[in-house]
């Protein structure tokens, strides 16, 4: 008894200083900027963002950015210093406020504007930053950040940025922080030449005439935005217009391209019709009818830019071409207007607070992909769809990665891993009804909300009347993919799960003497059938487990 306690002492202490040891290098991974970046510091904590007013002045030989930001903010409680995030090396040349200028000092990507007094709360205020520099460029985008400056196949400028990862305040001075939308909405000036035209979010407000070579185009959103979807595209771009009748009634339609690839988009963006009819049905009315669908061709493969969906795919089926399943059903229509277009629910009307909770964006999104090919080519091709992703999951870390930092996933397992859970998870409720009314239901109940992880999951389980706090605990907390162990002899059959979590309690679809359901546990449970017909066993294949005879 001594030696065993002995024995259990010396392995508790390795493991607590395995741990603390994982701990420490966690936390020492995170720069003061990550937390000033993921955070809701004290600076942020007193205001609430209401609405953007964004102008900008690009100049496209020098790769030179001028521009003003107008941030109108409700006060929560008595404040008087506040975060601005503006990346280096932009800086910022005067902010005023009631037409006086106030002070700043900057920290890194963040300045700190010191009004002369606190501001009362409940009252709403209005400040404008003018600024420039020179921005980031965007080495490989869509998968790294920052402007795009580019030339089309005629050699005119064209221009966008991409800047997901990298934060909106890469390029404009926003609280670029995921949990605070402009409630009112954003608008978005953009000057550039007579020779070119400029596109973004939601409905043309304005085109003006400056008279000086220059024309100013406002674009303008009246819904909750993505600081990081707000975004300029700048080409020589034609356009037409489509109404959908959708379940809100005539949503407009508008298609931005370059000139030269208007007949080919014509052909290829009939496309978006499909994709609408089978989301609106099986997520809901598309969340922006107010400022309409906009699919606008960009520099780069693609981004879910909402109601401006970058699309760079060049008018062919799949994934540039490819099937990232490598089932033939990826190439049956095209990723970028599925994909890209499935983020208008999850991402844009659905936003996480956190980036670490940002599998709610990408692993919805992804599994549109399954629902569509469902959709369109029986259920079967969705289930293929979705297994075959499975080869692309990494297992590297947990899905959820730390909270309170600028600290999103850098694998894709938010996406194929987040997919085949819901997949998963789908099976288990057993009832593609249900299931449907559930995606409804997060669009409907989550509308133009950012959320938690936990809302979703309650969400969930609430709705279907079955407890997958363990299930999302396993595929999203750890990198631990349940085992089912087991062992045949005859028609008797042995199981328990392995790998998981503790009380891991995740029912089971077989085949055993036909289709039946069993509920492991971490206990062997036995199975025994009259000796009648095929006793072959096998796991449904839409279960994302894995199986172990070796006991």
């Amino acid at each position: 008894m001594k030696r065993t306690a002995f024995f259990i002492l010396i392995f508790s202490t390795v493991v607590w200083l395995s741990c603390s040891a994982q701990l420490s290098q966690e936390k020492n991974r995170f720069t003061h900027a990550d937390s000033l970046r993921g955070s809701v510091t004290k600076e942020r904590a007193w205001w609430d963002v209401l609405y953007y007013g964004i102008q900008i002045r690009p100049d496209y030989n020098k790769k030179f950015i001028s521009g003003s930001t107008e941030i109108k903010f409700k006060v929560l409680m008595p404040g008087s210093v506040m975060q601005i995030d503006l990346q280096q090396p932009f800086e910022i040349k005067e902010v005023l406020w009631n037409n006086h200028s106030l002070n700043y000092t900057r920290d890194g990507n963040v300045f700190l504007i010191n009004f002369p007094t606190q501001l009362v709360s409940g009252k709403t205020e209005s400040i404008n930053i003018h600024y420039d520099g020179y921005p980031q460029i965007a080495k490989r985008p869509p998968w790294d950040n920052g402007w795009i400056f580019k030339q089309d196949k005629l050699g005119r400028p064209w221009l966008t940025v991409t800047c997901q990862g990298l934060g909106a305040s890469s390029w404009y001075p926003c609280k670029d922080y995921l949990g605070d939308e402009p409630d009112d909405g954003a608008s978005l000036s953009i000057t550039v030449p007579d020779t070119l035209v400029a596109v973004g979010n939601g409905r043309l407000k304005e085109k003006k005439n400056n008279g000086d070579g220059n024309t100013t185009y406002t674009w303008a959103v009246v819904n909750p935005i993505n600081t990081y979807n707000i975004i300029p595209y700048i080409g020589k771009y034609v356009s037409w217009h489509e109404e959908y009748e959708g379940e809100k009634g005539k949503l407009d339609c508008d298609y931005w391209v370059l000139d030269y690839n208007l007949d080919k988009a014509k052909i290829e963006f009939k496309a978006v019709d499909s994709m609408l009819k089978c989301f609106e049905y099986w997520f809901g009315p598309y969340p922006f009818y107010e400022d309409g669908y906009k699919l606008v061709e960009a520099p780069h493969l693609g981004m879910e830019h909402q109601s401006a969906v970058a699309y760079g795919n060049g008018f062919k089926k799949g994934y540039a071409g490819k099937d990232l399943s490598e089932t033939g059903w990826g190439l049956k229509w095209d990723f970028i207007i599925v994909h890209e277009s499935g983020h208008e629910w999850f991402g844009n009307n659905i936003t996480c607070k956190d980036i670490a909770d940002e599998w709610i964006h990408e692993g919805f999104t992804c599994y549109s992909e399954t629902i569509f090919t469902g959709y369109y080519f029986g259920k079967e091709a969705g289930d293929d769809y979705n297994i075959g992703q499975r080869k692309l999951i990494e297992n590297k870390k947990p899905i959820i990665s730390t909270y309170g930092v600028n600290n999103g996933p850098d694998d894709t397992d938010e996406y194929y891993k987040a997919s085949s859970m819901i997949h998963t998870i789908r099976q288990i409720i057993n009832n593609d009804s249900l299931f449907r009314q559930i995606l409804r239901g997060l669009n409907k109940t989550f509308y133009h909300q950012t959320v938690t992880t936990e809302q979703i999951e309650h969400y969930i389980s609430a709705q279907s009347k079955i407890n997958f706090s363990k299930v999302f605990d396993q595929y999203l907390r750890t990198t631990k993919i349940p085992i089912l162990e087991y062992k045949q002899n005859g028609f008797a059959l042995s199981y328990r799960w392995t790998n998981c979590i503790k009380d891991f309690n995740m029912p089971l679809k077989i085949q055993f003497k036909g289709n039946r359901w069993i509920k492991p546990s971490a206990k062997f449970h036995n199975l025994s059938l009259y000796p009648e017909g095929d006793n072959h066993f096998s796991i449904d294949r839409n279960f994302y487990v894995r199986a172990n005879t070796g006991f």
